[in-house]
């Protein structure tokens, strides 16, 4: 079996909203193609879009996202108030910067949403670039789901794959490494692994960013009000929750407002309410095109970081390292399901995002509350297991309906299934993880595709909207 060695940072990265597959992944698609043409002769591009990515790209930012790709913008530093004033400036003057290259761009004629869908992935993209001598070249591109991006006929190199001491295809690679290693968590082995390719230190800091980002997602989700944009006019509800949950409690820091969470009511209907607002609070930060972790997709952006704040504020744990070993751990959980399955939505319909981010967070917060490796791989199958099947269907093509939701659903659900894993007994279980990752393939294929974030079916085409704003 083919060997993809994935580190904590291709599953976990910074970037915008509100799409991992259809914002960030293009964007990063576009970068890559002006980093390798001549842009001295440059006279005009044209971009393509197949699938998934034209029917639900206006939705989701797609176009969007190719321009400010394509003018040489970092989706994980750009900065986030500046998207409205970039975009406005390209359709005002119909030209585009290309890293200092201005060119005429019109993004209604250049920017195509095509009726075809390519064989290789739902999510498809093609760059067409026209020069000043009458030559021309183009690339094709397939964003295959939490920002991942592969170029069609473009092959890594030798000295560009990752080598990992502890390779993992399956959960059973992983319980055979650690029955030789006995004293190892999962953590444990990611970290191993981490440390193959960076120093300590930098993995410190790489994995710590992470969390402050989720955190301050968090923070600012539940201090922010209004209308979401896109046209729907969801109102934002993350900050009416928090601020009957919080009170008339002050605070001055997000380190201070969490001590106050930390010294609210342990009660199961409070805890509920806390989970459910930071899940809200994410993703209703990632609908409005804000500063997320993939994790390990955009829509599903809410889950992870949601547990990870009821493990931080709701359990015993020493913070720090702690938070840090939850991400290994729920990384390497997600890794299984990319490589066995999917984490595309466009492939596999919600169960690839909602199921695989509540799967990676269920294993995650087992471990940490103390369970054994397989107890956590118990859980992580628990979570999968009753996510199986579930459908994509956004309304409008936007990540707000029924996205927003599912991530509180998914994060209860995650602790759920952390609970029955750590009162029940492995050995007794009769579906096991790469039983359900072989599942969650199997009905993947199965799925009708209008089911695979095309708007083309379920609630997309049921529940009427009267559209203000496109």
């Amino acid at each position: 079996m083919a060997y993809e060695a994935i580190s904590v940072f291709d599953i976990f990265k910074i970037c915008i909203g509100p799409s991992s597959s259809h914002t960030m992944g293009p964007w990063v698609a576009a970068n890559t193609f002006v980093d390798n043409i001549d842009l001295d002769h440059l006279q005009s591009l044209r971009v393509t879009l197949y699938g998934s990515l034209s029917q639900t790209g206006k939705g989701h930012g797609t176009d969007i996202a190719v321009l400010l790709g394509l003018c040489g913008h970092n989706v994980k530093t750009i900065a986030v108030d500046s998207v409205n004033d970039e975009i406005a400036h390209i359709y005002d003057t119909l030209t585009l910067n290309v890293k200092g290259k201005i060119i005429s761009f019109d993004p209604a004629q250049n920017v195509i949403f095509s009726q075809d869908t390519l064989k290789a992935h739902a999510n498809a993209l093609t760059f067409e670039a026209f020069f000043t001598d009458g030559s021309s070249c183009e690339a094709t591109f397939y964003s295959i789901g939490g920002g991942f991006v592969l170029q069609e006929g473009v092959k890594k190199s030798k000295a560009e794959q990752k080598t990992l001491p502890y390779p993992v295809n399956q959960a059973q690679d992983l319980l055979d490494y650690l029955q030789e290693n006995p004293s190892w968590s999962i953590a444990d082995l990611v970290f191993a692994n981490e440390l193959a390719l960076n120093d300590e230190a930098t993995i410190d800091e790489n994995i710590e960013a992470i969390w402050q980002v989720m955190l301050h997602c968090i923070y600012k989700g539940c201090h922010s009000q209004g209308i979401l944009p896109g046209g729907l006019e969801v109102k934002r509800r993350a900050f009416a929750m928090h601020k009957k949950l919080i009170g008339e409690s002050k605070y001055d820091s997000v380190q201070s407002w969490i001590k106050l969470i930390q010294q609210q009511s342990h009660e199961f209907n409070n805890i509920i309410q806390w989970v459910s607002c930071f899940a809200l609070a994410v993703n209703e930060e990632n609908a409005s095109f804000g500063r997320v972790v993939t994790a390990p997709t955009n829509g599903a952006a809410g889950v992870i970081p949601a547990v990870l704040m009821y493990y931080l504020c709701f359990c015993p744990n020493d913070g720090g390292k702690d938070l840090h070993k939850f991400l290994f751990t729920a990384s390497e959980m997600g890794s299984l399901f990319k490589k066995g399955a999917t984490i595309s939505a466009a492939m596999g319909g919600c169960q690839a995002e909602i199921g695989v981010s509540s799967a990676m967070a269920a294993g995650a917060l087992t471990e940490r509350l103390g369970g054994s490796v397989k107890q956590t791989m118990m859980a992580t199958e628990i979570a999968m297991e009753h996510h199986l099947g579930m459908t994509c269907d956004p309304i409008m093509g936007l990540v707000q309906i029924p996205c927003i939701e599912r991530n509180t659903m998914g994060a209860i659900k995650a602790i759920t299934a952390s609970q029955m894993a750590l009162a029940g007994d492995p050995s007794t279980a009769k579906v096991s993880l790469d039983n359900v990752i072989k599942t969650m393939k199997q009905t993947a294929d199965d799925m009708q595709t209008t089911y695979k974030e095309t708007a083309l079916a379920g609630l997309a085409v049921n529940v009427p909207v009267s559209v203000s704003e496109c």
